[in-house]
């Protein structure tokens, strides 16, 4: 079901659009559909055809995204493996402070070599139908006030439906549009799109180096923007909406944890409307890839901080259940095509 339809849907059963905005605000809060007012029962305000229609629309909405399974983490946070209509499965999760993650596609085509979802490939967009019900998903365990494009996938990648799902959110969903957070590698498109939308979401990007030849080893389908262009567009989107631009970093001990980029950070930052989060790569033993030690995260963020970086460390919610993104998913589709294999 694409959002459209679900309003078309409605349309033709008599519904007009203030009707149509309360049902849709219900779903996307996480409430019934049929859910009234303190001064207007559903009764005295619902067309009798959209009422008798409710049930069987509000169970193909709860099958958008269904929950298939939920791991708690000492940090308060979980993630959430969630079953799509067609049997996919992507990850959302809640992160402490009534946060949320959510995913944008199933799998990616970006191919960050320290990533699992990226390791899947593409395997299909999600329609803003599909975004959105992880939000209504989500709402029915804890409240949701922000909402961060972080999850599996590529947001830019599927921008229309992405920017959908965000005014829907920012306006019917109730969440400010500060507290919507884009997150992307550095798509061109992004930056003439952004500023034109009517909700104008705070931005993320992921930098990871300031040296353009490893950010396309450790990016190599990102679009080739060299770091400093990618900091000047988003100083400029910045400046736009009157937020700082949260650049991502993934820590990774022995390359991309030098002095010299740490001074390369300072080049490209100091002075701009900025937020450098460092996020130390949540390693297991095998992995290619592992995390600094703490000693140095620290004097990393104490550099920086002190030579006016506003510098975080941000670890990736869920650490201790191995939860970086696409794990979940990837340990699901092992034990189905296992499965599959002995049938």
């Amino acid at each position: 079901m694409h959002i459209h339809d679900f309003q078309q849907r409605l349309t033709d059963l008599g519904a007009k659009p203030m009707h149509i905005g309360r049902i849709t605000r219900a779903w996307l809060r996480g409430m019934p559909l049929d859910t009234g007012t303190r001064n207007q029962k559903t009764e005295n305000f619902l067309p009798l055809a959209v009422r008798n229609a409710l049930p069987e629309i509000s169970s193909e909405l709860d099958g958008l995204a269904r929950l298939s399974s939920e791991h708690p983490a000492t940090d308060g946070s979980a993630r959430l493996l969630v079953e799509l209509a067609d049997k996919q499965m992507v990850e959302s999760v809640l992160l402490p402070r009534d946060g949320l993650c959510v995913s944008s596609q199933v799998g990616c085509a970006v191919g960050c070599v320290f990533c699992m979802t990226g390791k899947s490939g593409l395997l299909r967009q999600l329609s803003t139908a599909e975004i959105v019900a992880q939000v209504a998903l989500a709402r029915r365990f804890r409240a949701v006030k922000k909402v961060v494009f972080m999850g599996m996938g590529e947001p830019a990648h599927n921008l229309d439906n992405v920017l959908e799902a965000i005014n829907l959110l920012g306006t019917e969903g109730g969440i400010g549009q500060r507290n919507l957070v884009f997150s992307t590698v550095g798509d061109p498109r992004v930056f003439e799109r952004l500023p034109q939308q009517q909700v104008k979401p705070a931005l993320a990007l992921s930098l990871h180096t300031t040296d353009a030849e490893l950010r396309q080893t450790l990016l190599p389908r990102a679009p080739r923007i060299d770091p400093e262009e990618l900091v000047e567009l988003g100083e400029t989107y910045a400046r736009q909406i009157d937020y700082p631009i949260q650049y991502q970093w993934t820590l990774l001990k022995g390359i991309n944890d030098s002095q010299e980029e740490m001074d390369g950070i300072l080049r490209l930052l100091k002075g701009k409307y900025a937020i450098m989060n460092l996020i130390p790569y949540n390693s297991l033993e095998a992995d290619e890839f592992q995390r600094p030690d703490g000693d140095r995260i620290v004097q990393i963020v104490r550099y920086l901080h002190s030579r006016g970086v506003l510098t975080k460390v941000r670890n990736s919610a869920g650490q201790d259940i191995d939860g970086g993104c696409g794990q979940l998913r990837a340990r699901a589709t092992e034990v189905l095509d296992r499965r599959k294999s002995r049938a």
